[in-house]
């Protein structure tokens, strides 16, 4: 359910910028926009790009499905076992946390670097790689004896995993036609929140019907047989061209899109939205079952099915933003997100379950356009601007998230629900602050 963006690269466009409607539309991510404009400056000028219902466009949409699947599965797999892993390793709720923190952080920090390594070795062969390291590597995690192992394991995981989401838009929007790139990219991103969603569901229903050890080595087994499935379909690169980094360049490009007011307000609200979305779902775990609700991991893990409401929600916000425009929406997205904050503090199980819904909802929305409007703020340097905000993100995943474990230790529910409440409620006011200045600059 996660937005991957192209990261590392120039960022530039020859010939101009995105339209003014790419600050205005929030159906999908930067990283597509991007793409687009890019794609369209090449038509007519390569017929061999994959296009729409052929065979070469069917084989990578199908391919990138099944590594935005894999990856994201993989990455948060962990989520409903954090009370079991707790427990086994004799560990707090904060330390356990680190099983999901880890991974995330180091997949954001090796954004970057996969996206180079892409430029000289190949876009194919860095996400074969990654899939495969990242797959074995779970399943190495687990027979891991002890804690220490563990989180080694999964930071090692998360650094591999990083060479998926930084290179496959990048290789859809080098050989896919213009006309076919939003489907196809949609079709990619939908699998990040299909993988999500379904990484946490089997191994809940897999750790309640074995063993939490059996349900990670599932989860890493199926990531292996998704990275033999991605290598038999997805063709060759037509249009790549090994090249070396220009690393002044690119670090003058990040430094432009680290000095925009606007945009460091969307990395802030990125950073805060995330972190109180991950601390509702590492921590309400603990809660259900614990008594009087005392759910089982099946039972737990379905509640992430949940995630499908953000697939739904993130484009009708979308369609609200093109009207009411992105600030507004980012703070309407999180304001829902807020009311079930509160509706999940009462003690029926479908008011927690209903909160749940209304936090996921509302992120989905706010994360969705934020993630948007990156580019059309960021200039030349958009795929700068797009690693940074990813970085913004998982970083508030890593930090925040384990963060609330100490909430949670302190004060059960109402202390991380408070925590919740308010990081919001602060990336609500960095929304508001972004209207004011996207306002004043005369954009929209």
């Amino acid at each position: 359910m996660l937005h991957p963006h192209e990261a590392g690269r120039e960022g530039s466009v020859p010939g101009g910028e995105l339209p003014a409607r790419g600050l205005e539309t929030g159906s999908l991510p930067d990283a597509a926009a991007l793409a687009a404009v890019s794609a369209a400056q090449a038509r007519s000028e390569t017929p061999t790009h994959n296009r729409v219902g052929g065979v070469r466009y069917i084989r990578s949409s199908l391919a990138l499905f099944l590594a935005g699947f894999a990856t994201f599965s993989l990455l948060y797999c962990p989520q409903p076992l954090l009370p079991t892993l707790s427990r086994t390793f004799a560990v707090d709720a904060a330390a356990g946390s680190l099983a999901i923190s880890l991974g995330t952080a180091c997949l954001a920090l090796s954004i970057v670097a996969a996206a180079s390594l892409s430029d000289l070795k190949g876009r194919k062969a860095v996400m074969t790689a990654s899939l495969i390291a990242a797959s074995g590597l779970n399943v190495a995690a687990a027979f891991a004896p002890g804690w220490a192992l563990f989180l080694t394991l999964r930071a090692l995981e998360g650094v591999a995993l990083g060479g998926v989401p930084a290179v496959a838009m990048t290789y859809l929007a080098e050989e896919t036609d213009p006309d076919g790139l939003g489907l196809a990219m949609g079709i990619y991103v939908g699998a990040t929140a299909v993988g999500g969603m379904a990484g946490r569901v089997i191994t809940g229903l897999v750790a309640d019907a074995s063993s939490w050890r059996t349900a990670v080595a599932t989860i890493g087994i199926i990531g292996l047989l998704d990275a033999a499935l991605f290598v038999a379909l997805l063709p060759a690169s037509r249009h790549f061209r090994p090249r070396k980094v220009d690393l002044s360049g690119q670090l003058a490009a990040f430094r432009a899109a680290s000095a925009d007011p606007r945009l460091l307000l969307v990395y802030g609200f990125a950073f805060l939205a995330m972190g109180g979305f991950v601390a509702v779902y590492n921590y309400a775990g603990f809660r259900l079952e614990a008594p009087p609700y005392r759910l089982d991991q099946a039972q737990e893990g379905l509640i992430f099915t949940l995630y499908l409401l953000g697939t739904m929600s993130s484009a009708v916000a979308g369609s609200l933003a093109d009207r009411l425009g992105r600030a507004p929406v980012m703070v309407l997205g999180l304001g829902v997100a807020l009311l079930g904050v509160v509706s999940s503090l009462f003690a029926p199980l479908w008011a927690i379950v209903l909160g749940i819904a209304l936090v996921t909802l509302g992120f989905f929305a706010g994360h969705g356009v934020a993630s948007g409007t990156v580019g059309g703020l960021a200039g030349p340097n958009k795929a700068q601007a797009a690693s940074l905000y990813l970085l913004s993100y998982y970083a508030g995943s890593s930090v925040l998230g384990t963060l609330g474990g100490w909430f949670w230790t302190l004060g059960g529910w109402p202390a991380v629900a408070g925590f919740v409440a308010a990081l919001l409620a602060a990336a609500m006011l960095l929304a508001v602050l972004l209207a004011r200045a996207v306002r004043r600059a005369g954009s929209v």
